[in-house]
């Protein structure tokens, strides 16, 4: 009986796979046609290649007029985006332990500041941190970048922490407590370890949006030894009237490549941000 349930929910799955599957067609489609059409030319008004090219990859081992290289440019993407990450996940998992745990005063109020400040937009606010970054000396450099995205994004990162710790029993607590452990170790050693696919989704949304994030470093972090990626492609076609669109699609590519790679292989791990924390 059970075989027949299993084969009959298999089954009935096929029709939402197959729409599914006709909807990203055009979307897989436009992906191929791109990384194809940066490997290879064609002529004018042609949509068929006629030749095999690495002409528009020229990039990877040449460095441009007036442009850093683009490893210089990776690097700083890397740093930016994973230096994001790792203050959103320390400050938001223990900014939403104490929230969800402790009695704070005004713990409401605090929480809905907490989410307003998530709802403000960040674009209101770059002429003033502008003004700051400039008066404390962190204008033009990752490291003031990184501080205001942090900010910017950490509201959310300790609403969703928050409403995770709320899922985790309190008998887990308690039973380190009376064995006489301090409550960051309940917290580091018990609490934490039930909590991973939280961080796990949280760490990977907190990468990919810092390193798809373009209109704080293009305002705060110009420079071309800071760029990053996005802003390194903007600049590419700063000039209407002359640039190369043929690396600039290649350097798309070479942006996009591991989102896509993340994406393939932490999917899961990005729905758990949507859950709860392991009960039990």
């Amino acid at each position: 009986m059970a075989d027949k349930t299993q084969i009959s929910v298999n089954f009935s799955s096929v029709p939402v796979i197959f729409l599914l599957t006709l909807v990203s067609l055009p979307l897989v489609l436009m992906y191929t046609y791109l990384f194809v059409d940066t490997i290879s030319n064609s002529e004018a008004g042609s949509l068929i290649p006629n030749e095999l090219t690495l002409e528009h990859w020229r990039f990877l081992w040449e460095i441009r007029p007036g442009k850093a290289s683009i490893w210089l440019v990776t690097l700083n993407t890397f740093i930016f985006a994973a230096s994001i990450t790792a203050v959103i996940l320390i400050v938001s998992s223990m900014a939403g332990y104490v929230l969800s745990r402790l009695n704070v005063p005004a713990r409401g109020l605090l929480l809905a500041g907490v989410m307003v400040l998530h709802a403000f937009p960040s674009v209101t606010l770059i002429i003033s941190i502008f003004i700051v970054l400039q008066y404390v000396g962190l204008y033009n450099s990752l490291i003031g970048v990184i501080l205001v995205k942090a900010a910017i994004d950490m509201p959310l990162g300790i609403w969703l922490m928050k409403g995770f710790y709320d899922t985790v029993p309190w008998e887990i607590e308690m039973a380190g407590l009376v064995d006489g452990a301090s409550r960051f170790t309940v917290w580091r050693r018990l609490v934490l370890p039930q909590i991973k696919p939280a961080i796990m989704a949280l760490g990977l949304f907190s990468f990919l949006t810092g390193w798809s994030e373009f209109i704080l470093p293009q305002v705060l972090a110009p420079g071309a030894q800071v760029q990053v990626l996005s802003v390194y492609l903007a600049s590419l076609i700063a000039d209407d009237n002359n640039f190369d669109f043929a690396t600039f699609k290649a350097v798309g590519v070479f942006y996009v490549v591991p989102v896509l790679i993340l994406y393939v292989f932490f999917q899961k791990h990005l729905m758990n941000i949507y859950g709860g924390g392991t009960k039990g």
